[in-house]
């Protein structure tokens, strides 16, 4: 089974028609591509939506939800690499490797503890005034 995002990462450097759902239709060869499906493509012919205009554009940028379908050559369908598919398969793969960011426990260097307390307070935010009997706190004057 071929992944969508395994199919574009194969794509890239190789030539493909994009048509927009405005009914632009863009050719050329594919840059680079995101998880969103954003596309950076070059040397790109645009063709209108009525087949009538075309303008040569050496670089261009589509985003993703406006794409309606993807054009590509057989080859790029048979160079994908066989990827895992299944969970099991995707776990054994990163089996050993460090999970990055950090591990488990701690605050992990984002303060962790509750709603602010720290050193300082954002806009319209207070900071408490801890009593030595660990009272009521009194609000500051405006």
């Amino acid at each position: 089974m071929v992944l969508p995002m395994a199919l574009l990462r194969t794509a890239q450097n190789q030539p493909m028609m994009v048509e927009l759902k405005n009914g632009e239709t863009y050719s050329g060869v594919l840059a680079s591509c995101d998880g969103f499906m954003n596309l950076h493509m070059r040397d790109i012919v645009c063709t209108s939506r009525d087949g009538e205009r075309f303008w040569k554009i050496p670089e261009c940028y589509v985003r993703g939800n406006s794409i309606k379908y993807l054009r590509l050559p057989d080859e790029v369908i048979d160079m994908v690499k066989d990827e895992p598919t299944t969970r099991k398969e995707i776990r054994q793969q990163f089996k050993g490797r460090a999970r990055g960011r950090g591990g488990r426990g701690g605050a992990g260097g984002r303060g962790g503890r509750g709603r602010g307390g720290g050193e300082a307070a954002g806009p319209g935010q207070t900071r408490k005034a801890e009593g030595a009997a660990g009272g009521a706190a009194k609000k500051p004057r405006a």
